[in-house]
């Protein structure tokens, strides 16, 4: 009896156990099925809703959900003050803040103070441009209606229609799921540097999908004729790739063109910004020439039932370890964090020091305009001051710098910190020279005083901007919705941060 009961049981659990495989398998098979089909997401254009594409990619869609975890405000101003004369009477010397993940990129561009705070479609600060990274609205937009016509006018023009922040659609075609370049002007880069589209490899496509953000640019002011016969000037997004990736050879370009961001508005210089030259400083790492891709370590393959699948938890390597830098790198993981925090501390030492030199560069200036100093005394070290800011600004803007080309980015930030040193022992004897010995900056040591100093009126700022967020910001949010093209009750949850009071 106790044999035919134990036969009984087995017989019970075996046959549980091979229906539960079965279901799983089954299962499996159907997600597998999924993900091989490669469904039509939308016949024509872009579909810029990422919640639209989860059900066919429903893992891709739950990790990229994951980069909203990426949220924390670090306020890089109130870390580094000298970054307030380094920009001042530019936007970053007014709020700038470390990235933060992928989902937030809309709410960051909304909420800086850099964008302004416009009343209207035709009022603030910047230019549409500053849209291009943030959204998959942009080149539905550029479809719609034209680069040109896109690039043409205020940001405040199309709030209401930049409304889903980065995700699928930025990167991938609608019809068939492939990596796309969505952004016409990296495949106008690409071209100025002989990188064809039949030279383009897939393993290519998965660091340029990222370039086409990831990349230095500036705004080249491009007249044309619109659809009504109207002369009208576009701000278009443009690599400064003619010359090559290299940041000398973007300094080339620039100088050669004789263009400048903005003036500096301590010392006077036509200074240029950087941007985020992700891509091409990964290009002279090692990772790059081993072959890896950008998506090989911010995006890792990782397994779910019988699916693996790149991870959309876009985010730094470091917090995904075992997956990511530990599959080359054969240390245990406590030891390769102390390796990679030994180095990033000796790159953090040489940051501020270039910092520094740069910021009493900028102001020893100020104070040579103020006791005399001609146009023909100041032209060469304004020049001086201009390329090592650029050099130091290339070196640290794409944030990632250090790990994707550590020796880049140590040599430029020590070509930057000498020529910041050269233009100082040069204001010096242009002081010297009106009586002005030892001459001591003002107090910059907190981010207060810094932004005093430069001239910005940070209260007057954060009042207006408020004003704005309570105001025309929430029509936008309105509109997108009853017009749909706000679907997600996600995107439209994302909380609020800044670097400011909310209230």
């Amino acid at each position: 009896m106790k044999k035919n009961t134990l036969i009984l049981v087995i017989a019970i659990l075996g046959i549980s156990f091979m229906t539960y495989m079965m279901l799983s398998i089954g299962e499996r098979k159907q997600e597998q099925a999924i993900l091989n089909t490669a469904p039509i997401i939308k016949a024509e254009g872009i579909e810029t809703r990422s919640d639209k594409w989860a059900d066919a990619y429903p893992h891709q869609y739950d990790t990229w959900k994951q980069t909203a975890e990426s949220n924390e405000i670090e306020d890089m101003v109130k870390k580094y003050p000298q970054l307030a004369i380094l920009w001042a009477g530019y936007g970053f010397s007014k709020d700038y803040n470390a990235p933060r993940g992928h989902a937030n990129a809309l709410i960051s561009n909304r909420s800086t103070l850099r964008t302004g705070a416009p009343t209207g479609p035709n009022d603030g600060p910047m230019p549409m441009a500053c849209w291009a990274c943030k959204s998959p609205d942009v080149p539905r937009l550029m479809q719609e209606h034209g680069e040109l016509e896109y690039f043409t006018g205020k940001w405040a023009r199309a709030g209401d229609e930049i409304v889903n922040p980065i995700g699928c659609g930025d990167c991938h075609s609608s019809q068939d799921a492939q990596l796309t370049i969505t952004r016409p002007y990296l495949k106008r880069g690409l071209d100025a540097i002989g990188m064809t589209e039949d030279k383009i490899t897939y393993q290519d496509m998965r660091s340029l999908a990222c370039a086409q953000c990831h990349s230095e640019y500036y705004f080249k002011k491009t007249p044309y004729t619109d659809k009504d016969g109207k002369d009208q000037i576009a701000a278009v997004v443009t690599f400064p790739w003619a010359k090559g990736l290299a940041a000398e050879d973007m300094e080339e370009y620039y100088n050669e063109i004789e263009f400048k961001d903005w003036t500096n508005k301590m010392s006077k210089a036509p200074m240029l910004k950087a941007q985020h030259p992700g891509y091409e400083i990964f290009t002279t790492g090692v990772h790059f020439k081993r072959g890896l891709a950008c998506a090989d370590c911010h995006m890792p393959y990782t397994q779910k039932g019988a699916i693996k699948f790149s991870s959309h938890k876009i985010q730094k390597p470091l917090n995904d370890i075992a997956n990511t830098c530990l599959t080359c790198h054969k240390q245990s993981e406590k030891e390769f964090k102390d390796i990679v925090q030994e180095k990033l501390d000796r790159k953090d030492q040489l940051n501020v020091i270039a910092m520094d030199n740069l910021a009493a560069a900028h102001l020893t200036a100020k104070k040579a305009w103020e006791v005399g100093a001609t146009d023909a005394e100041m032209a060469p070290v304004l020049a001086t001051i201009r390329s090592a800011q650029w050099l130091w600004d290339y070196s640290i803007a794409s944030h990632g710098s250090f790990f994707h080309a550590p020796g880049e980015t140590l040599r430029l930030l020590g070509v930057a910190g000498s020529k910041a040193q050269e233009a100082r022992i040069t204001l010096a004897g242009i002081l010297a020279n009106y009586g002005v010995i030892n001459y001591q900056i003002p107090d910059i040591s907190t981010k207060e005083l810094a932004q005093q100093v430069a001239g910005v009126p940070f209260e007057k700022l954060v009042k207006a901007k408020l004003d704005f967020k309570k105001g025309l910001m929430q029509e936008w949010i309105t509109d997108a919705k009853e017009d749909g093209r706000l679907t997600s009750t996600f995107v439209e949850d994302l909380p609020v941060k800044s670097a400011y009071p909310q209230n």
